[in-house]
């Protein structure tokens, strides 16, 4: 099967299953930076052989180790570290390839873009490809949106001054001199596209792709729907695909109205002996993973325009193949069984064919691919599931008092949309010590527009004299320390009246603490000059753009203030809100440190808690947030143990609105009753003003984040009733249970359990190291 490839026969007899039956064949590693190092090495390969070949390379970061790993072969090419990774896969012998024969086609770009952004594709293409791999650019086919002539070669910002193209005037007469002059572009970038199609068929077409996988399946910018046919274009996109790139575009309000300009699939596929390689990493892809490797060509999913291609190969993580069917196999057939499988195997095999657990059959059991391996399957295997699941709900009915809770989470906002109807139970005893820690500020989800608007606010409050705080004596430089928390008590008590000016006002007092602190302020009129120093940065910065760190910071503590609100609203004292703003948070990079595993450490020897929430994301793929925060705070319990017996301290691991637990991987289910979503949606609207109309939404939801809590609930609320039965809910003898009407998963561990499953996840996530 992969006989063509040396590389690729390596990786393939490292997998533990050969037994591969999908549309398109794949190889799956480990690890995130495995992947990386399968596509360095087999590109490296390829150029070998097609020095003057062509090539078309992704942006964004799945790249990442790919182009760490290629420039690490090629820079150690002749010492015994390279020669020794060369010789293990296959490439012993193989001469150092040259690139500057190379020809490099350009995948896509968003249009219009500057491209000197550091966001647009263009910049990234010439720093990590062109320049980085000392590719000849006269051989370079690239998409500069300066360069794509418009009529009477006007700029692109005169042309569409608010950035936005209406492919409408394709098809319909224009309205103004404006539309006349944009219709008339409109159809000079199809030309520009036709020409530069034309361009890649001169050069015999692409002869090695390397792209990544869409969350709606897209390829290039094709996204779900494109036609099999398509070539260069310009064109829109979709929900999933704007949601995606609006961090790098600065929000949703950019991407939504930006468009693309894309290769096709005819594009890609034209070459009948193209090697099209497409990459996935992490559980986020592995639904869309599967959709297309085991579906015949299907228009939904553009990755199966693949299938005419004799050469075209997924590379693919552990968690994107997690779903398809030969992992199932895997799992189910040749893996030791245990009582998860068996939970897992008939919960499944209950939404397969639509009918509750309780009335499965034992000869559907058997005649199930799954379930036939139950051991000793009789008429109790199915009682047994349904008396572990109500098990696992009535340990959520119970939330006991005298603890010491240390509540944490990777964002603002995740511990509200992961767990807050338990949260707000254990708030209703009074001998709860309960703490909530942030461990990063979320400065990446304030956008300037949110920041502008409460900016103006202040300026108009302070020419009104209604921050009468700065005229109290030494404010400028002790007296903004004091009296912090008498903002969210402002701010909440205009809530309770419904008080919008008073509610801005609020805001106002803790933003001029926030500049103040940042800026070392010494005056109003130092106050004022630079409030109007940070609007002229926002409003002259573009999308996208990295912010000064006056300005992070001050995203930052917007987001802290909003959390503050969040459990003020229910009597938490700002003391146990912490905010500790990890260093391993720095905009778009991520950086480890023993810093902040020491910043966990000594917080959980101050608070001392029993009971520990966390976020418990599979992960996306590489080292993200969420994968940071963990490895710290299993790193800091790995200190703390050592120091004292944490046996009875107990880890309940959530997952946010991105990701769930099967029914079978919870061991807690928690009922969520119309009381709590109500209370869910009165916080979240009014405490974090910044979020209500999310500017980095889900892919998964066009809404707002705790309407997606809200529908993931409920879902979970229906798998169930599936099982338990909808009877046993509204017939059931407790109020509570009789009230609920959505249900979250959880999952219990000891501080051993945790710890463990972090490091497993540390091997997954930082794989094979050979930089």
């Amino acid at each position: 099967m992969f006989t063509n490839s040396k590389v690729e026969s390596y990786f393939y007899t490292k997998t533990e299953n050969k037994d591969i039956t999908t549309k398109i064949p794949y190889i799956k590693v480990d690890s995130f930076p495995e992947l990386g190092l399968l596509t360095a090495l087999r590109f490296i390969e390829w150029v070998s052989e097609n020095p003057e070949g062509v090539i078309s390379l992704p942006t964004g970061k799945t790249p990442e180790y790919f182009i760490k790993y290629t420039n690490y072969l090629l820079n150690n090419w002749n010492n015994k570290k390279g020669r020794d990774i060369l010789s293990k896969h296959g490439l012993h012998g193989v001469a150092k390839p040259i690139f500057s024969g190379l020809h490099f086609v350009q995948i896509d770009e968003f249009y219009p873009i500057n491209p000197k952004q550091h966001n647009s594709f263009y910049n990234y293409v010439n720093n990590n490809y062109i320049n980085n791999f000392k590719l000849d650019k006269k051989k370079a086919l690239l998409i500069n949106c300066d360069e794509i002539p418009l009529y009477e070669n006007k700029h692109y910002s005169n042309i569409f001054p608010d950035l936005k193209v209406d492919l409408s005037l394709r098809y319909r007469d224009a309205t103004s001199r404006q539309e006349e002059m944009q219709q008339a572009s409109i159809f000079l970038i199809d030309d520009w596209c036709n020409a530069y199609e034309q361009k890649v068929a001169e050069k015999g077409g692409i002869g090695f792709f390397l792209g990544g996988i869409g969350l709606d399946g897209h390829i290039a910018f094709n996204v779900s729907g494109s036609s099999h046919y398509s070539t260069t274009r310009l064109t829109s996109t979709n929900f999933k695909t704007q949601a995606a790139a609006a961090s790098d575009l600065g929000g949703m309000e950019v991407s939504r109205n930006r468009l693309v300009i894309t290769i096709g699939l005819q594009t890609i596929t034209q070459k009948p002996d193209v090697t099209a390689i497409v990459f996935a990493s992490g559980e986020t892809k592995a639904d869309v993973v599967k959709e297309t490797l085991e579906s015949d060509v299907n228009i939904l999913y553009p990755g199966t325009a693949l299938l005419k291609c004799e050469n075209a190969r997924f590379y693919i993580t552990d968690g994107a193949a997690s779903k398809l069917n030969d992992t199932l196999n895997q799992y189910y057939n040749k893996e030791e069984w245990n009582y998860t499988k068996t939970q897992r195997a008939v919960i499944d095999l209950s939404k397969k064919i639509g009918k509750q657990v309780s009335n499965i059959t034992v000869e559907e059991l058997k005649n199930d691919i799954y379930c036939k391996n139950i051991p000793n399957i009789d008429e109790n295997t199915v009682k047994q599931v349904v008396s572990t699941i109500e098990s696992k709900l009535h340990k959520g009915l119970k939330n006991k008092g005298g603890q010491v809770v240390y509540h944490t989470a990777p964002h603002p906002g995740d511990i509200l949309l992961g767990i807050f109807p338990h949260v707000n139970r254990q708030l209703r005893h009074n001998d709860n010590e309960i703490h909530f820690t942030i461990l990063t500020n979320g400065f990446n989800a304030v956008t300037n527009e949110f920041v502008i608007e409460k900016l103006d606010d202040l300026l108009y409050m302070l020419s009104i004299d209604k921050v009468q705080m700065i005229h109290y004596d030494n404010f400028f430089y002790e007296g903004h320390k004091l009296k912090v928390f008498k903002d969210v008590s402002h701010y909440l008590d205009a809530v309770a009246q419904n008080d919008d000016f008073e509610r801005r006002r609020g805001f106002s007092h803790r933003l001029v603490r926030s500049i103040v602190e940042i800026y070392n302020i010494d005056s109003k009129s130092a106050l004022k000059k630079q409030i109007n120093a940070i609007k002229k940065e926002l409003t002259s910065s573009y999308y996208g753009s990295k912010d000064s760190p006056g300005v992070q910071k001050l995203k930052g503590m917007i987001g802290e203030y909003e959390e503050e609100l969040v459990w003020g609203y229910y009597g938490i004292p700002g003391s146990n809100i912490h905010r500790l703003s990890l260093g391993s948070y720095k905009g778009d990079v991520l950086t480890e440190g023993q810093k902040d595993v020491l910043t966990v450490l000594n917080q959980l020897r101050e608070i001392n808690p029993n009971l520990i929430s966390l976020a418990m994301d599979p992960g996306s793929g590489g080292p993200d947030t969420h994968y940071k925060v963990v490895q710290a705070i299993a790193k800091a319990f790995k200190e703390w143990e050592k120091e004292k017996d944490l046996s009875d301290v107990k880890i309940m691991g959530y997952r946010s609105v991105q990701f769930r637990f099967h029914p079978a991987e919870a061991d807690m289910l928690i009922p969520v009753s119309l009381n709590s979503l109500s209370i869910l949606h009165s916080t979240f609207d009014e405490c974090y003003h910044s979020q209500v109309n999310a500017s980095f939404p889900s892919y998964k939801y066009d809404g707002k984040f705790n309407d997606l809590a809200q529908k993931m609930w409920v879902e979970q609320m229906r798998e169930i009733q599936l099982i338990l039965s909808k009877r046993y809910f509204y017939n059931n003898k407790i109020q509570l249970l009789r009230a609920t009407h959505g249900m979250i998963y959880v999952k219990l561990l000891s501080v051993a359990e945790f710890v463990e499953m972090a490091e497993r996840m540390e091997k997954i996530v930082g794989g094979i190291s050979i930089l």
